[in-house]
């Protein structure tokens, strides 16, 4: 068996998985703004949200983090300027992430603040990243 191949496998599928995750939370966000603070709806969103965030969307960035560091190290990626270049576009996804758990913590604290236009924006932010990192590890311009 091919070590490499099955890490790579891994980081795809955990990929999908924070992809898919930091695309829907920002969703969810939206529509939780509209619900009454303390309403059996707003309460349901708290949860989807916690629960996304905790159970999915933090431990794929830590696989992707993992079997992205350990690839790199094994096709000596450091040294190429693609890479650099991917690798500050998902440090900027990361800090995506993270802005999205305190704003996930607010939400649950009752003491948002932004509004849905703002989430719907937001939510664009990583699907241009995605766009652009799939860019640089596939067509490698540099």
């Amino acid at each position: 068996m091919d070590l490499y191949s099955w890490v790579k496998a891994l980081h795809v599928i955990s990929i999908i998985a924070w992809m898919a995750a930091i695309l829907y939370l920002p969703r969810l966000f939206v529509y939780h703004v509209a619900a009454e603070t303390g309403s059996v709806q707003s309460e349901t969103f708290k949860v989807m949200e916690r629960r996304l965030l905790k159970a999915i969307m933090t431990p794929s960035m830590i696989v992707a983090w993992a079997t992205g560091l350990w690839m790199a190290t094994q096709i000596d990626a450091f040294s190429q300027g693609w890479f650099h270049a991917k690798l500050t576009l998902v440090v900027i996804m990361s800090a995506v992430h993270g802005y999205l758990a305190g704003c996930t913590r607010k939400f649950a604290n009752d003491a948002n603040t932004k509004t849905a236009r703002f989430y719907r924006i937001l939510n664009e932010v990583p699907t241009l990243l995605m766009i652009f990192i799939v860019i640089l590890v596939i067509v490698k311009p540099f």
